[in-house]
């Protein structure tokens, strides 16, 4: 599943408020600052920091 590229332009991580990236491999997106992933269930991002998972 390939993320529509203007929603990823406008999501945030929501623990630092940083840039976060798409992962294939991980399936999720991923804040490199922050060292988590938050995944995607039935294509909608959950971007909830208690549902991340630490990397």
């Amino acid at each position: 599943m390939a993320l529509n590229e203007k929603l990823l332009e406008i999501l945030a991580c929501p623990q630092c408020h940083g840039h976060v990236r798409w992962d294939e491999k991980n399936g999720g997106l991923i804040c490199d600052t922050c060292k988590l992933l938050y995944e995607i269930k039935n294509d909608i991002p959950v971007m909830l920091i208690e549902e991340a998972k630490k990397l």
